[in-house]
């Protein structure tokens, strides 16, 4: 089997901006945009949310469709041939991925189990208690080194079950291959999340108390555009809801035929999300708008992120839903399940097209490797105290190691690398062709994210992440940076195939990107 057959390439421009799209749309879109953009001026939060879009999101897809487009390799073979000693970095943002994958699958197996539960009423009258409780047997937080193991409890198996479910469908879409598989998954993934998420926006702002929901979600308070902070978090929900900077869109691009447009699949993408995170808004606060309605309290008193709004705040919401709450219970958790499953597939991918490229092993082989380790560490969250990793895992891989993953890339291509060549190439290719604008928007990325990451370093100086004790943030947050770090330096040290070192170590680009004859 040649490079190009095992590597696979997509069918259609349009399985790919699908897929492309659904890696982009994650749980974040449905639980985090919506109040990060209520608590940031609502209405006027767009303007900088859209300024952010057009400055740095679509600029960085657009850079990293045209490497992975061009070398046709995954995150570390497009660092790697740049220059040898950068195949680190490609390695970094992989394994970032590597431990994502590993935990988000966690998350959607919840999402299963309340799809069921939306139809039973499992949670009851306090989906609170039965959460921390009955589900997740919640015990208490680390704190110390002598209690570290303890609270981690024993595996839960209410946990582990749709877990197998969730590694299950994964693997079979990935063994499948690009076109059969991650392709024609994210056809009927994405119009069956987009089907779902319409049906929540049309009950959700037919109920009582919705408007003012959408109030407070689309109300401007243009005196927030005056604080940086508004502005950075404008750039950070761009920044984390595109699957940029961790190795996704290097290898997803790397299975695009070599005429492709390059620049109007990034703006199709970059909408497309964008798009689905404003109709998710809409969903969101119609119904927490319903929900301060019937327990006569401001909308800013059940608004709410994360899991707490997904499996508290919603099941408390359908609980009073009046009639067929169980059929919008089980469209919401099927929008998690959707949004979830297109978002974790591009993540694995991204990790086994790197395994695949650089040892020269089929698909299977790659996929076969990270299954099998990925998914036993990920039972390590399926513990009774798994919410606790889960968290403090979370926060360090997305708040800290995309952070600097992003900075790395963004300072290398963008002011190491001749960017001129890269325009040159996706103009060559693409309808729409981009400007000096373009390289100027890639070099100001880098001094945003290195803002970023110094006020995150200073708050969290001040103060803990969620007051977690600082043991349990250096084994489980720092431990996994850590482990990153050293396996991104024992990936690159290893010896990859004949193929992979001919192809990339012999004939690197240096800082000059070449064309097609």
């Amino acid at each position: 089997m040649s490079k190009e057959e095992n590597r696979g390439e997509w069918g259609s421009r349009t399985g790919f901006i699908l897929a492309a799209i659904g890696s982009a749309i994650g749980l974040g879109n449905i639980w985090r945009f919506p109040y990060v953009a209520a608590s940031n001026g609502g209405g006027a939060f767009l303007i900088p949310y859209l300024i952010a879009l057009f400055t740095a999101g679509i600029p960085l897809l657009v850079l990293e469709f045209a490497m992975g487009h061009k070398i046709r390799s995954s995150a570390p073979g497009v660092f790697a041939k740049l220059n040898r000693k950068f195949e680190v970095i490609g390695w970094f943002q992989t394994l970032i991925s590597f431990f994502i994958a590993t935990y988000y699958v966690i998350i959607i197996a919840w999402s299963f189990s309340y799809l069921f539960f939306s139809f039973t009423g499992a949670w009851g009258t306090d989906p609170k208690a039965f959460l921390f409780g009955e589900y997740l047997k919640l015990g208490d937080a680390p704190s110390t080194l002598g209690n570290l193991g303890a609270s981690l409890g024993g595996l839960n198996l209410k946990v582990a079950a749709p877990l197998l479910l969730v590694w299950g469908i994964n693997y079979t879409v990935l063994r499948l291959g690009v076109k059969n598989g991650l392709e024609k998954a994210n056809e009927v993934f994405m119009p069956l999340l987009i089907v779902a998420l319409l049906v929540i926006v049309i009950r959700g702002v037919t109920l009582p108390g919705a408007m003012a929901g959408l109030d407070y979600f689309f109300t401007p308070d243009f005196s927030k555009l005056t604080d940086p902070k508004v502005w950075l978090a404008a750039y950070g929900q761009i920044f984390f809801s595109l699957s940029i900077c961790f190795a996704i869109m290097f290898a997803y691009a790397s299975y695009l035929p070599k005429k492709s447009d390059i620049v109007n699949n990034a703006f199709m993408t970059g909408l497309g999300n964008c798009s689905f995170s404003l109709i998710s808004g809409i969903g969101v606060f119609s119904i927490l708008g319903f929900m301060a309605h019937t327990q006569g309290v401001s909308v800013a008193e059940v608004s709410t992120a994360g899991v707490g709004l997904a499996f508290i705040v919603f099941p408390e919401a359908i609980n009073q839903l009046p009639g067929m709450n169980g059929l919008i219970g089980g469209i919401f958790f099927s929008t998690l399940i959707f949004a979830g499953l297109s978002s974790s597939m591009s993540i694995m991918e991204a990790v086994v097209a790197a395994i695949s490229d650089k040892f020269n092993l089929t698909r299977v082989q790659a996929l076969n490797r990270f299954t099998l380790t990925s998914g036993l560490l990920s039972l390590l969250f399926a513990t009774n105290g798994g919410l606790y990793v889960l968290d403090i895992v979370d926060y360090a891989t997305n708040q800290y190691g995309i952070v600097i993953a992003g900075i790395l890339e963004l300072i290398i291509l963008g002011w190491f690398f001749h960017l001129e060549s890269v325009k040159t190439y996706v103009n060559e290719i693409s309808d729409f062709r981009v400007g000096k604008w373009w390289i100027w928007a890639i070099k100001g990325t880098s001094f945003i994210l290195i803002i970023i990451l110094i006020l995150k370093i200073k708050g969290e100086i001040i103060s803990p992440y969620e007051g977690y004790s600082w043991i349990a943030l250096g084994v489980y947050g720092l431990g996994v940076m850590t482990a990153i770090i050293v396996g991104s330096f024992i990936m690159t040290k290893k010896k990859g195939s004949k193929e992979f070192e001919n192809n990339i170590y012999h004939d690197p680009l240096g800082n000059h990107l070449e064309h097609e004859d």
